[in-house]
């Protein structure tokens, strides 16, 4: 498997060290090609933007809060994701099973710590939702705050011409129901499986970790630099985190052999196994 990063810096201490990413973000995330060769995905933002209103988010966190949809394992929530393939991603081609291994593989050959090695696997767990009944729409893409108005650089923004909250004379403003560098632990994105997972993983994982899990959807924030007015010191600390998981999610596409469920299962439940209970709540 071919290594994303260079010059790497081993981080099991806990220390964390900028390094020089050999991949080019422009390479991916490609939505102006995907209007005319992969049109399912602007209708999906379409959906997605007309949708996600406040009243929606507040509704599905609600639900899906309580964590009563079943228990079972880590393992099994992965071999659930291998009947999956997002439609809103105009890179991810495989099952989301096999994507989640090959992210979490590439970080583990980079050396990187058993936290952010399971968190690269369990990722996008969250999309769970989907098997659970949630339209597409509200389990995958890129995530925004609701409450507020909606930045530029949110991609397909012209879609939000149809969802009511554009026009809402509080929701319409900057700052919306927020105040300044309130801390995005207190602001509500759009509803999907980062969130979800975050409500699943938040008394096993430390911090760090829980922030991948949360906000690693949320590129107008930890890649087009929006929403800095929202932030706290606490985030601040995150960012790098968030945008360092960023490039092994893309990197990881670059992988030519597609990682193979069973082979690796003995070291991932392992893994598991040191930081979840054998069956957890849903």
């Amino acid at each position: 498997m071919t290594t994303l990063l260079e010059d790497t810096t081993n981080t099991n201490n806990g220390n964390h060290h900028q390094r020089q990413n050999n991949v080019s973000y422009t390479q991916f995330r490609n939505y102006e090609k995907a209007i005319t060769k992969m049109p399912a995905i602007p209708q999906f933002y379409k959906e997605n933007h007309e949708n996600q209103t406040v009243e929606h988010v507040m509704a599905m966190k609600e639900r899906y809060c309580r964590l009563d949809n079943g228990w079972f394992s880590v393992w099994e929530a992965l071999e659930v994701m291998d009947g999956l393939v997002d439609n809103a991603d105009p890179d991810v081609k495989t099952s989301q099973a096999i994507h989640a291994l090959q992210t979490a593989e590439t970080a583990r050959r980079d050396g990187q710590p058993n936290w952010f090695i399971l968190t690269a696997l369990i990722h996008d767990l969250g999309k769970m939702l989907y098997f659970m009944g949630e339209p597409q729409w509200t389990v995958v893409g890129d995530t925004f705050p609701v409450g507020c108005k909606y930045a530029d650089k949110i991609v397909y923004r012209e879609f939000f011409v149809n969802n009511p909250d554009f026009y809402d004379e509080l929701y319409s403003t900057e700052y919306g129901i927020y105040t300044p560098h309130c801390g995005l632990r207190n602001i509500h994105l759009s509803f999907g499986h980062d969130e979800y997972m975050y409500m699943v993983c938040k008394d096993y994982l430390p911090p760090e970790a829980l922030a991948i899990l949360r906000f690693h959807s949320f590129y107008p924030w930890h890649t087009e630099g929006e929403y800095t007015w929202l932030m706290d010191d606490h985030d601040k600390e995150m960012l790098k985190w968030v945008q360092l998981f960023n490039k092994y999610d893309l990197g990881s596409n670059l992988v030519e052999e597609p990682a193979n469920l069973e082979s690796l299962k003995p070291f991932y439940t392992e893994l598991i196994a040191n930081y979840f209970p054998p069956k957890i709540r849903w």
